[in-house]
Parts: structure tokens; C-alpha cells; sequence
């Protein structure tokens, strides 16, 4: 295992060297953290959860400039497939998912829903009280207003300018605090990065500025990405500290937020603007597509199997 369990319940697994397993299973995290900027949706927090990397992940974005050896070694693997995942996302994955949505979706929903006992053992046999229920629920709702908000802004960010026409000087200063923002996303479970950017209008003219002919043509647009990079390294380092301290002080408290936060997530696949669209798709033809429905099942119950046999696996095996 990558993490050592301090003494008392409450305090913060410390991370360690990794092995090759966990070196592994620390890179696969990062492609799908990767994969969420790109593919509505997808909560990297969620996944760091289910792959029971989570704490060890925010102790060391948190502590990497006080303890950089260790953390940077921790947080490698992860960089390394934040990388892939981002370029499988952006080069790849999109055009599938334009093709093959809803199958997509329930496959990722079907491998998310098999972890769940990686994600409520955090709480299990913790006391239930009314603040810890209200944090749950206000944690499940969180992801699908921001799915129903992302919806409600898309009509407007399709009206907005889809690249970047001029580059004012408050754009630049406006990308220091969205860096920010976009950062709690790889925080805080069950928020996605791209419907925060859609929110903020900005998704479509990153997007579609992320090519070589772009950026040769308006060089200045890396002094835009540089803004928003370091918003979000700012972002991210403070924030891991900040969530990291909750959870070392309260952590059963919190993990029942984290557990709403997670289950949210997985619903709000469903609900974005990527599958809103696809529902009116469906609308307007008058007739439910059968075979994609049935495909999409399969693909889903076959993901949740794979999912909980493995998850059950690497549960026994964390306790021996």
C-alpha cells in the first residue's frame, strides 16, 4: 500500500514510496483526472476516492513545498497520466464521445457505481448525525445544480465568441482567480472542470485554442494559459492544505459531505450539457433509440461488475 495509517482515526494517512502496484494505479488516477477536463462529468476527486488515493493525494499537493522529495515522488504518476488522460481527452475521447455519448456514459457511470464500497467504507460505522446527513445530501445535490446551472449557460456560452477575438488586459487578470476555481474542481469530489469553464463562458474559446496553428498565430495566448496555470497551482496547493486539515480534524464529518459529493457526481452524468443536448436529440426524432438504450444497460451493468469484483479485491487485500 502507498499510504501508512497513523494511530488515531482521525489524523491524515501519511504518504510513502510507491510501489509498483500503487505506481500504477496512481497513473491510471491521473488519466482519468486528465480525462475531466475534457469529458463533462468526470470528478478526479470521485476516482482519487475510489482508488483510495484520495487523502494521500491532497497531503501531498498540500505539503509539496515544505516536503517536495516525497510529495513530488507521490505526485508523479499522477502528473504523468493528468498528462495522457488530457491528450487522450482532447484528441481522442471527444470525437468518441460525440459518436457513442450515452453508451460512454453508462459505461463510466457503471464503473463508478461498482466502487461505491471503496467510497462508503470511509463511513462506515461512523455515527449518524443530522449535520452529518444534512452535509450529505446538500453534498449530492452540489454536482447536479452545477449540472443543471451548466445547462442553463450553455444557450448563452453558444452565443458567446467560441475563440478568443481580442486579449484585454482584464482577461489576464480575470484568468488568475478562474485558475483558482478551476482548481477547487480537482479538490472537492463531484465538480467538474468543464462546467465550471462553460459557467465562466470560457470553455469553448480554450478549447478550440489548444492547436499549434492558434497559438503560432496569437502567441500572446500563452501568457493567457500562463495566468490561468498559475490560478490554478496557487489554487491547488492551498486548497489540499485547507482540505487536508479538515480531514485530518474532522474526518468522519467530512467524508460524509465527500460521500455526497461523490454520489452526486455520478448521478449529474446524466445530467449536463452534453447529454442535454442528446435528450432533445432524442425528442425531436419522436422515438426513443432502443438499441443505443440496451447497449448503454449492458455497458453499464458490465462496467459495475468489473468494477465491484475489483474493488472487492482490493479491499481484502488492503487488510491484510
Amino acid at each position: 500500500m502507498n499510504i501508512k495509517k497513523n494511530s488515531t482515526d482521525n489524523e491524515i494517512s501519511v504518504i510513502k514510496k510507491h510501489s509498483t502496484k500503487s505506481f500504477i494505479i496512481a497513473f491510471i488516477l491521473g488519466i482519468f483526472i486528465g480525462l475531466a477536463v475534457i469529458v463533462p462529468g468526470i470528478s478526479g476527486s470521485t476516482i482519487a476516492i475510489i482508488f483510495g488515493l484520495y487523502t494521500g493525494m491532497l497531503y501531498a499537493i498540500g505539503n509539496i513545498l515544505a516536503d517536495f522529495k516525497r510529495c513530488f515522488a507521490f505526485l508523479l504518476p499522477i502528473g504523468l497520466g493528468v498528462v495522457i488522460g488530457f491528450a487522450a481527452g482532447f484528441l481522442v475521447i471527444q470525437s468518441v464521445f460525440e459518436m457513442y455519448l450515452f453508451q460512454l456514459i453508462c459505461l463510466f457511470v457503471g464503473l463508478m457505481l461498482g466502487a461505491v464500497p471503496a467510497i462508503t467504507k470511509e463511513i462506515k460505522g461512523a455515527k449518524i448525525t443530522p449535520l452529518r446527513v444534512i452535509l450529505l445530501i446538500i453534498g449530492f445535490m452540489i454536482p447536479l445544480a452545477i449540472g443543471v446551472v451548466s445547462i442553463v449557460l450553455s444557450s448563452a456560452e453558444s452565443e458567446s465568441a467560441a475563440s478568443f477575438t481580442s486579449f484585454p488586459w482584464w482577461l489576464f487578470a480575470a484568468y488568475l482567480p478562474l485558475g483558482f476555481v478551476v482548481s477547487i474542481t480537482q479538490i472537492v469530489p463531484g465538480l467538474s472542470a468543464t462546467a465550471i469553464l462553460m459557467a465562466f463562458g470560457q470553455f469553448k474559446p480554450i478549447l478550440n485554442s489548444l492547436h499549434s496553428e492558434y497559438i503560432f498565430g496569437n502567441p500572446i495566448v500563452v501568457l493567457l494559459y500562463a495566468c490561468l496555470g498559475i490560478g490554478f497551482i496557487v489554487g491547488l496547493i492551498s486548497m489540499s492544505k485547507l482540505f487536508s486539515s479538515i480531514l485530518s480534524k474532522h474526518k468522519h464529518t467530512a467524508f460524509f459531505a465527500v460521500t455526497g459529493l461523490s454520489f452526486g457526481s455520478i448521478a449529474s452524468m446524466f445530467v449536463n450539457t452534453d447529454m442535454y443536448e442528446l435528450y432533445l436529440e432524442w425528442g425531436a426524432s419522436n422515438s426513443l433509440p432502443v438499441a443505443v438504450i440496451i447497449i448503454g444497460a449492458v455497458l453499464l451493468i458490465a462496467g459495475f461488475t468489473v468494477s465491484l469484483l475489483l474493488t472487492k479485491y482490493e479491499l481484502s487485500h488492503s487488510k491484510e
